[in-house]
C-alpha cells in the first residue's frame, strides 16, 4: 500500500482529470456538430463555463477523495462509492454526447446524482471537508439532471 500522502493525491487527480480529458474527447465532435441542433432549456448555461466548473469539480473530487483515504475511507466503503460515481459520471457523457441517447442519459444521471450523494455522505461521516468538497458536485449534477431534463423533454 502507497505510504507517501502526495503520491496517492497526484494519483487521484490524475485519475479524476484523465476520466475528465476523456470524457471531454468524447463531447469534442458532438458540441460543434450534434449539440447546436438541439432545442435547449432556457438555463442552458453557455458553453464555456463548463470546462472551467467540471475542471474545478474534478480537482474538487480528487481531494476529497484524498482526504478520505487519509481518514480510512476504504473501511466505510466511501473511496468504493467514489469510483462507482466517477464510472457513472463518465458513462453519462458517452450517453448523451456519443450516443445520443437523452433518455437513458437521463436515467443514467440519477444513478449517478445517488452515487454521488452516497459518496458524500460516507466522505463527511469520516471527514467533513472531503464531504464539503463533493456539495459542489452534488449542486452541480442536481443541475444537470434538470438539463437533462429538459434536453430529452424539449427534443
Amino acid at each position: 500500500m502507497l505510504r507517501n500522502p502526495w503520491i496517492v493525491l497526484a494519483g487521484f487527480l490524475l485519475l479524476c482529470l484523465a476520466v475528465g480529458g476523456i470524457a471531454g474527447a468524447f463531447t469534442a465532435s458532438s458540441v460543434t456538430t450534434w449539440y447546436p441542433t438541439l432545442i435547449k432549456p432556457g438555463f442552458n448555461p453557455p458553453n464555456w463555463l463548463f470546462a472551467p466548473v467540471w475542471t474545478t469539480l474534478y480537482v474538487l473530487m480528487a481531494v476529497a477523495a484524498w482526504r478520505g483515504w487519509r481518514k480510512g475511507a476504504a473501511v466505510n466503503g466511501a473511496i468504493g462509492w467514489f469510483y462507482v460515481q466517477l464510472f457513472l459520471n463518465f458513462m453519462w457523457t458517452f450517453l448523451f454526447f456519443s450516443a445520443h441517447a437523452l433518455l437513458i442519459a437521463l436515467i443514467e444521471i440519477v444513478l449517478l446524482w445517488l452515487a454521488v450523494a452516497i459518496t458524500l455522505r460516507a466522505f463527511w461521516k469520516i471527514d467533513r471537508p472531503a464531504g464539503l468538497m463533493l456539495a459542489p458536485y452534488l449542486a452541480w449534477v442536481s443541475f444537470a439532471t434538470l438539463l437533462n431534463a429538459g434536453f430529452w423533454w424539449m427534443n
